[in-house]
């Protein structure tokens, strides 16, 4: 089988690795475009997530305030039941209990924190059997 002579419109070596070069390169900057895009549509949607929950958990405070007012009112029972500022205070004083309670259910939880002894142990272990060799 004969050679055929190289032509001046085949590409050389030198021209293929140059084409893939910028092929690739060219392929890696609209992934990072992508990416980038992605990233901001996410965001934005993680943002709006994050702004309706702080909106949403405002107006779940000025509903316990307004329910918290109600019980007050019902404790008063329109000036047959008792007087209105001990209403308020009983009502004040239900929520420093549960506030004391949580606290106290918390400051337990987090006494519970503990390290991670397996995984130290098996660090411990490793860098021992690196030492050896």
């Amino acid at each position: 089988m004969a050679q055929q002579p190289v032509q001046d419109t085949d590409p050389t070596i030198g021209r293929l690795v140059s084409d893939a070069s910028r092929d690739l390169s060219s392929l890696i900057r609209s992934e990072i475009r992508l990416a980038k895009s992605e990233i901001q549509i996410s965001v934005k949607a993680g943002g709006m997530g994050i702004a309706l929950l702080a909106v949403g958990a405002f107006f779940g405070l000025m509903a316990l305030i307004m329910l918290s007012i109600a019980v007050a009112f019902f404790i008063h029972w329109n000036g047959r039941g008792l007087s209105l500022h001990w209403a308020f205070l009983i009502v004040f004083g239900f929520y420093l209990l549960v506030a004391g309670l949580l606290a106290l259910i918390g400051v337990r939880k987090i006494k519970k924190v503990r390290a991670p002894q397996k995984a130290i142990a098996q660090a411990n272990e490793t860098k021992q059997i690196l030492k050896r060799d």
